[in-house]
């Protein structure tokens, strides 16, 4: 029986031919790993996996189509104990929370690709879990932080796309009263000086997005 470890065969998901292009390069010089499949958006992504079964999938977050986030929910609730890694250019603890929850073993930031991704694709496999620094470092800053409600994310949202009070409650059929309390609220748990710098939290750690 050989005792040669097990090849790692790998599933490359984003929407940036050259991120897929540096990533198959990388993993193409491994002698333990191959790149089985690759796709461009969270649909792609889903039926590559069925297809392919890979033992790792590198799934970018933000993706036309689907996401990376509605991919791996979707992967995992039909193969629980698929192996995923979250490759991000968003350090944001409040994305990197979801991410994990929804199931990605590991959460990794594009900038730490060189350096990183070969080595975090080898701990995944053995059952281990990883962050990069960045994101571990968000993450405790703002482990103590009240979080927002869902009413608040929505007033969030609608202030960063540029509503008044007046007209955030008109979307929402709320009172003006109602939403400036939600506003003063979000302020409060954010540590924002005004609605600008709270949209700029909330852009930043992955509260909202674009």
């Amino acid at each position: 029986m050989s005792t040669e470890p097990r090849h790692i065969r790998i599933l490359c998901v984003d929407d940036h031919p050259i991120v897929r292009e540096g990533i198959a390069g990388l993993v193409g010089v491994q002698s333990d790993m191959s790149l089985v499949a690759e796709a461009a958006n969270g649909r792609e992504a889903i039926q590559k996996f069925r297809a392919h079964h890979p033992d790792i999938t590198l799934m970018d977050m933000q993706m036309p189509v689907m996401s990376g986030l509605d991919a791996i929910m979707t992967i995992r609730g039909e193969s629980p104990e698929a192996h995923i890694i979250v490759l991000t250019t968003y350090a944001g603890d409040v994305q990197a929370l979801r991410a994990l929850k929804s199931g990605a073993r590991a959460y990794l930031l594009k900038n730490t690709l060189h350096k990183d991704l070969i080595d975090t694709i080898r701990a995944v496999y053995a059952g281990r879990k990883a962050l990069s620094p960045d994101v571990s470092f968000e993450l405790a800053e703002h482990v103590t932080d009240d979080a927002l409600t869902e009413a608040e994310i929505r007033v969030l949202r609608l202030i960063s796309q540029g509503n008044a009070n007046k007209e955030i409650a008109a979307q929402l059929s709320l009172s003006e009263e109602t939403v400036k309390g939600q506003v003063r609220n979000l302020l409060s748990k954010l540590g924002a000086k005004d609605r600008t710098h709270a949209a700029m939290i909330g852009l930043k750690r992955g509260i909202i997005e674009f």
